[in-house]
C-alpha cells in the first residue's frame, strides 16, 4: 500500500514538473522570438522617427511660430494661430487652393481616362506593339525638369512646335507660359503626357490579367463589345483602377519639378499649387517657415482626408477576384 501509495502521489508531480518544463522552453522561444522581431523592427522605427515623425512634429511646432529669416535673429517667436489666420485670409491661397483641386481633378481624371484608352489599344494584337509600349512608357522615366525645359520651347509662341502646327491651320497659338488662364492648362497638358505611359502599362498588365473564359461567356449571351467592356472588363479593372487612383491623387498632390521649370507658379500665380506655395512661402521672396508650415499642414490634412475618404468608400465597391 505504501508503494503504491507513492507512485500515486509521484506521477502528478512529474506531469507538473513536465507541463513546468514545456512553459519554460515556450517563454524562452518567445523571447527569443521577439529579440529577433526587435532586431528587424528597430532600424525600420528609427528611420520612420527620424525621417518622418520628427520632420512632423518639427513642421507642426513651426506653424505657431514666426520666423524671419532675412532678420538673421535664429529665434522664433511663438504666434499661436496667426499663420492659419494669415493664409486662410490671404486671396492669393484661395487661387492656390482653386489651382490644386483643378489641377488635380484635370490630371487624374485625363491621365486615368487616356491610360485606359492606350491599354485598350496596346492590348490588342498589332504590329510593333512592344515598341509603341516602350515609347508610351519612356517619359515616365524621365526627369521631370527635363521635361519642362523641352515642353518650355514646344510651347513658346512664335517659335515652337505646336505654334507651327497650329500656323498650319491658320490658329494663333496662345501664350501658354506667359498668361495666367493658360499657365495652369499647360502645365496639366504636361504632367499628363508624363505619366499617362504608366497608367496605360498598369492598365495593361489588368487587361491581360483577365481570364478570356469570362469574354467567350458574354459572347455565347449575345454581349456586344461595349457591354462585355462594361460587364467584364470595368469590374475585373476596379483593383488596378483603385491602386491608379490613390497613388495618382497623391502624386498630383506633390507635383513640383514641372511647375517649378516651366512657370515658376506665375504669372500672378496663375499656375500655384499648394506644395509649390509651401515652397514659396519658406524659400522664395517671403522667406518666412511658419506660413510655409502651415501651408504645409494643409497640404497634409488634404492628403490624409482624400486618403481615408478612398478607402472608406471607394474601396467597398472595389471587386478582387478570389
Amino acid at each position: 500500500m505504501e508503494s503504491t501509495t507513492g507512485t500515486l502521489e509521484t506521477a502528478p508531480y512529474q506531469g507538473q514538473q513536465y507541463e513546468t518544463a514545456k512553459l519554460s522552453w515556450r517563454d524562452k522561444l518567445a523571447s527569443k522570438e521577439w529579440v529577433i522581431f526587435l532586431l528587424f523592427v528597430t532600424p525600420n522605427l528609427v528611420f520612420l522617427l527620424l525621417f518622418t515623425y520628427w520632420p512632423l512634429w518639427e513642421n507642426i511646432r513651426l506653424s505657431v511660430q514666426r520666423t524671419d529669416l532675412l532678420a538673421f535673429t535664429g529665434t522664433n517667436e511663438f504666434v499661436g494661430l496667426a499663420n492659419f489666420e494669415y493664409i486662410f485670409s490671404n486671396r492669393t491661397f484661395k487661387l492656390v487652393l482653386r489651382n490644386t483641386l483643378v489641377f488635380l481633378v484635370a490630371s487624374v481624371s485625363l491621365t486615368m481616362l487616356s491610360g485606359l484608352l492606350i491599354s485598350l489599344l496596346l492590348n490588342q494584337k498589332l504590329k510593333g506593339r512592344t515598341a509603341v509600349r516602350a515609347i508610351v512608357f519612356a517619359p515616365t522615366l524621365l526627369s521631370g525638369a527635363a521635361i519642362g525645359i523641352v515642353w518650355a520651347y514646344i510651347f513658346d509662341p512664335r517659335y515652337g512646335l505646336l505654334a507651327q502646327i497650329l500656323d498650319w491651320f491658320w490658329i494663333p497659338s496662345p501664350h501658354w507660359l506667359d498668361r495666367p488662364e493658360w499657365s495652369l492648362p499647360a502645365i496639366i497638358i504636361v504632367y499628363v503626357w508624363k505619366n499617362l505611359g504608366f497608367a496605360a502599362v498598369i492598365f495593361l498588365a489588368g487587361l491581360q490579367a483577365i481570364p478570356q473564359d469570362l469574354y467567350d461567356a458574354a459572347k455565347i449571351d449575345g454581349a456586344n463589345a461595349w457591354w462585355r467592356f462594361k460587364s467584364v472588363t470595368l469590374p475585373m479593372l476596379s483593383p488596378i483602377s483603385f491602386f491608379l487612383f490613390i497613388t495618382s491623387i497623391l502624386a498630383t498632390f506633390q507635383a513640383f519639378d514641372i511647375i517649378q521649370v516651366m512657370t515658376d507658379g506665375g504669372p500672378a500665380f496663375g499656375s500655384t499649387t499648394l506644395v509649390y506655395y509651401v515652397y514659396q512661402q519658406g524659400f522664395g521672396e517671403a522667406a518666412n517657415f511658419g506660413r510655409s508650415a502651415a501651408a504645409a499642414i494643409v497640404l497634409f490634412i488634404a492628403m490624409l482626408v482624400v486618403t481615408i475618404v478612398q478607402l472608406r468608400f471607394t474601396e467597398r465597391k472595389v471587386h478582387y477576384d478570389g
